[in-house]
């Protein structure tokens, strides 16, 4: 058998209309193959009502058979034939025209098919037996009727015409409900009958209708939800990431906040959860739980006060293990505090500080309070190592924030009690710059002016061997900071040179001393006790200091040298010097020398002093000078010129 093109056909007979027995199923539309069958010519006399189906692409609803078109009803050509829906290719055009989703069967609602699909099968029933009532009226029939006796019967509902090639579908309008109430017909028909061309391919399912968007109040709990898996997981910054992300939807929520700053806690940002903490308190100040983790973050940043107060508003209260961290912290830096008013050792300060620093969180900045009481500390301890670290202290404070006041003068003492003057000066200008009320900067930059200027007269004084000058102006100048150990040594030490031209031994060595008390490393006031002691003539000590200075800095060659030297002069001590027993010049005449030993022999001699156990001894060395200077044959020891010891 052979088969038409059915779109050939359609243009064929265009205005010739299809009488079609078959329907397709309007609820899964499926349609089942069958041969295609040529309609035989209805003769005019035939009674059998014939129906009209509308031109393709017309869009016009079937029409039932009216008298007049009866009379004058032609023979009807022969049925088109064209592909079966279910053959290959027969949508190969109409899938590719798009078609709206919301009019096709298969995406309304369940209730709406099943409705339309109870209308078809109701179609299907009545479509052979009951004639077709043209709406719109006026069309062409297709074919003549006998004519029917007149009943009082109502108006027979139009049927839609059921075809091969096309699906109707019913659809009601708000007008449709109001005729079906009113007793017409509700149903709008749509013909579908159009060119194979110009028909589209039904549309896959559409999916179910998606759940209506969620809140931001929803979205904020799905992000909280994922950051307290991130955080029992401890990735805390990804928990901090999802709860940033709920705290951008809702702001004003404390539980939120709490959250974000118990990851910034976890991960160490202490700064960062106090923020979030304080404002989470502040959007619930009774709520126990976010009181106390702002309190354990102020232990954590080292505000024991902060802490014990936030604790006093917990209720009920909370208990002595919890507060215990906080209340041991305040009694540490209370310790420090005392110390440093007191003026007591500042290892004590040092101590107590080291103690509170332990309860501090983990990887949290020391307190910028307890940095400065610690560098109290280490300036008071005066040594190179203590002031070392006092400029560390100091700069670590600065490079937070290069114009800190309070860091610059730290510094400033520091280079000051190492006796660099002018860059401690630099450091106070510096601080009344950033801070010009600030009275620790005016009183240090005072105490060092005074200082620098009064030991620059005294050295220049030194300089132009105005002695006593210089010793008057070093002992003003060490009342001005006595407890700058650095600089206060040094003036010692130039005030003990200034004291050995004037012969006060005594008094140069009684200095040095205090020099060396003040800064055990400082070896020019060693040298200068050394010397002082030879020109003193006690040659022991003066031996003995010089080797303790070989010891200390073994690579100073000059120092073996003053060793050799007071070591033949202890020799020579240790020999009589008989000139000096009879109290002469060694230039003096035989004359000279005999006036003198009598002179010595009346005083000294054991009988006027009875029960002086020394005036023998002096009485025999008065006769041996006198004896041994008599000889013409003594010759005296003098040291070689070209010996270091000469004088």
């Amino acid at each position: 058998m052979k088969f038409f093109d059915f779109k050939k056909q359609s243009k064929k007979h265009d205005s010739a209309p299809d009488d079609q027995d078959g329907t397709e199923d309007d609820d899964y539309f499926q349609s089942q193959p069958s041969s295609p069958t040529k309609s035989p010519t209805k003769s005019p006399t035939k009674s059998s009502p014939v129906k009209k189906s509308a031109t393709p692409g017309s869009g016009a609803i079937p029409r039932a058979d009216s008298p007049s078109s009866r009379e004058s009803h032609k023979p009807r050509p022969p049925r088109s034939f064209g592909r079966h829906s279910t053959d290959p290719g027969s949508h190969s055009s109409r899938r590719s025209k798009k078609i709206d989703p919301d009019t096709h069967p298969l995406n309304l609602p369940p209730e709406e098919r099943k409705r339309l699909s109870a209308l078809s099968a109701m179609s299907d029933r009545n479509s052979m037996d009951i004639d077709t009532e043209p709406v719109n009226g006026g069309s062409t029939p297709s074919s003549p009727a006998p004519q029917q006796p007149q009943q009082s019967q109502p108006a027979p509902q139009p049927k839609p015409v059921q075809h091969s090639k096309s699906f109707t579908v019913p659809l009601n309008t708000k007008g449709d409900a109001e005729n079906a109430t009113n007793g017409t017909n509700g149903t709008n028909v749509v013909d579908l009958t159009k060119d194979e061309e110009d028909v589209p391919a039904p549309p896959p399912h559409r999916s179910a209708p998606q759940s209506p968007a969620q809140t931001a109040a929803e979205d904020a709990e799905t992000f909280k939800n994922e950051g307290n898996k991130y955080f029992k997981a401890k990735d805390y910054t990804k928990a901090i990431e999802y709860y940033t992300k709920a705290v951008v939807l809702q702001p004003e929520s404390a539980t939120y906040l709490s959250n974000r700053a118990a990851a910034f806690m976890s991960a160490g940002k202490y700064e960062d959860a106090l923020d979030d903490c304080k404002k989470a308190a502040d959007l619930d100040p009774n709520n126990p739980k976010i009181l106390l983790r702002l309190a354990r973050i102020y232990t954590s940043l080292g505000q024991p006060e902060e802490a014990l107060a936030t604790f006093d508003r917990i209720q009920p209260p909370p208990s002595g293990k919890d507060t215990a961290a906080a209340r041991e912290m305040l009694a540490h830096v209370n310790a420090a505090q005392g110390a440093i008013r007191d003026g007591t050792a500042a290892s004590m300060v040092l101590y107590a500080l080291d103690k509170a620093e332990r309860l501090l969180g983990v990887g949290a900045l020391k307190p910028r309070k307890w940095q400065l009481m610690r560098g109290e500390a280490l300036l008071k301890m005066g040594d190179a190592h203590a002031l070392g670290e006092a400029q560390n202290i100091a700069m670590s404070m600065l490079r937070n924030n290069s114009l800190d006041p309070e860091a610059l003068v730290l510094r400033g003492r520091a280079l000051y009690a190492g006796g660099d003057n002018d860059k401690a000066i630099a450091h106070f200008r510096k601080a009344l710059s950033c801070d010009p009320d600030f009275k620790d900067a005016v009183k240090w930059l005072r105490i060092v002016q005074k200082l620098s200027r009064t030991k620059e007269e005294a050295d220049s004084d030194l300089k132009a061997r105005k002695y006593q000058a210089a010793i008057d102006k070093y002992t003003a100048a060490l009342e001005i900071d006595p407890a700058n150990k650095q600089t206060n040594s040094k003036m010692l030490r130039n005030m003990a040179t200034a004291k050995i031209p004037l012969k006060q031994y005594d008094e140069a060595i009684a200095d040095c001393e205090k020099a060396i008390s003040l800064d055990p490393s400082y070896m020019n006031a060693r040298k200068t006790k050394a010397n002082a002691l030879g020109q003193a003539e006690r040659w022991e000590d003066a031996v003995r200091e010089w080797k303790a200075i070989q010891e200390m800095d073994p690579e100073d060659r000059t120092v073996a040298k003053e060793i050799r030297r007071a070591e033949l002069e202890l020799k020579k001590s240790q020999r009589k010097d008989y000139y000096k027993i009879l109290g002469v010049d060694k230039n003096a005449d035989d004359n000279q020398i005999k006036k003198a030993y009598r002179k010595l022999a009346i005083v000294h001699h054991p009988d006027k002093n009875q029960g002086d156990k020394e005036a023998e001894t002096r009485f025999k060395d008065i006769s041996e000078a006198y004896e041994t200077l008599s000889d013409s044959q003594y010759v005296p020891f003098y040291p070689s010129p070209y010996s270091p010891f000469a004088p």
